[in-house]
């Protein structure tokens, strides 16, 4: 059965992660090269030292997938020339892989060298696969071309590379223990109890790494694993994983991936808190603000009372004194004032 391939994929981030280091890169290329005649005769004709990985930016292609990388290398004779190479991931069968690769290699593959005749790179594209079902696309791709077209249906050169052929001893060979382990991670994908056997194997290598670098890894390919086996082997996962952590002073991979969480959920709930009073010191002010102005507004009101209070007693003293004047004149006295 064909499988989509199109939507992106925490597998295909964790390959990403782990080979978009040309040094990881290396050392995948060249146990890829021991089990695929294509790929060593590759090597053979290029310089890996000068590995250099082309920037996504380069690409002109925007619906790519997480395990699309393209870089440059140079070829073995010396001369003033370079070769590319595309690597993909997939997981299940995708019946656009070519399609894919060529778009992507069209777009990222070119040389912009004034006065060349041809501004594109040769290419040796590679197909790392890991899914649950035999596939070769080369193969279903190739079958009823005559032998003189075989490797010539294709713009570009390709090798398809079953991750599951790479022996577990290559892997534990590995000098770099990150890129071996996860390796062996990606060609046990399905079979928990097999990548539980090889990471016992790892673990020498894995006690001299420094400590965040080894979290970092174990966490990363739990979260890998758990997509392919599920929930349950996070438990068996962390186990196997804490028997190193535990010794070394080091977290599970679990434990890392859950404190994250804890770390987030904490850190939620703080700025909610932290809004929370904001809002609430801010209503605060606003009710302090609207006493003050109720107060303010009181006091010029009984002022204002006061004032017109204060000027109609004096306009009525006004009056009686004006009164008082005006009898007097005539000749009354005080005392008759009053009487009258």
């Amino acid at each position: 059965m064909e499988e989509n391939q199109a939507a992106k994929k925490p597998h295909d981030a964790f390959f990403r992660w782990l080979f978009a280091d040309t040094k990881h890169l290396r050392f995948l290329l060249e146990m890829a090269g021991k089990v695929n005649a294509d790929v060593g005769e590759f090597l053979a004709a290029v310089n890996l030292d000068t590995l250099v990985r082309i920037p996504d930016s380069y690409s002109e292609v925007y619906e790519t997938g997480d395990a699309d990388l393209a870089f440059r290398v140079n070829v073995s004779t010396g001369a003033p020339v370079f070769v590319g190479i595309l690597v993909e991931h997939k997981s299940g069968r995708d019946s656009g892989v070519f399609n894919q690769i060529a778009r992507y290699m069209r777009s990222v593959m070119r040389r912009f060298d004034e006065g060349r005749l041809f501004d594109g790179l040769p290419t040796m594209a590679m197909i790392f696969y890991n899914g649950r079902e035999d596939w070769n696309p080369l193969e279903v791709l190739e079958k009823g071309y005559p032998e003189y077209f075989r490797g010539m249906v294709l713009p570009f050169r390709c090798a398809f590379v079953n991750m599951s052929d790479i022996p577990d001893r290559d892997c534990l060979a590995c000098e770099d223990a990150t890129t071996g382990l996860g390796i062996a991670a990606m060609s046990h994908a399905y079979d928990k109890d097999a990548f539980l056997e090889v990471f016992g194997l790892f673990k020498p290598k894995l006690q001299k790494l420094p400590e965040d670098r080894l979290s970092c890894l174990l966490s990363k390919i739990s979260l890998y694993l758990k997509e392919y086996l599920g929930d349950k082997v996070q438990e068996e996962l962390d186990m196997a994983f804490k028997s190193i952590g535990q010794k070394y002073g080091f977290v599970s991979a679990g434990d890392v991936f859950r404190q994250r969480i804890a770390d987030a959920e904490a850190k939620a709930q703080k700025l909610v808190a932290e809004k929370v009073a904001e809002e609430r010191q801010k209503a605060e002010a606003e009710r302090q603000k609207a006493d003050e102005r109720i107060a303010e507004e009181r006091q010029k009101a009984e002022k204002s009372e006061a004032e017109k209070l204060n000027a109609a007693r004096k306009m009525v003293q006004d009056k009686i004194i004006s009164i008082e004047n005006a009898m007097a004149y005539f000749g009354y006295s005080k005392e008759q004032i009053l009487a009258k």
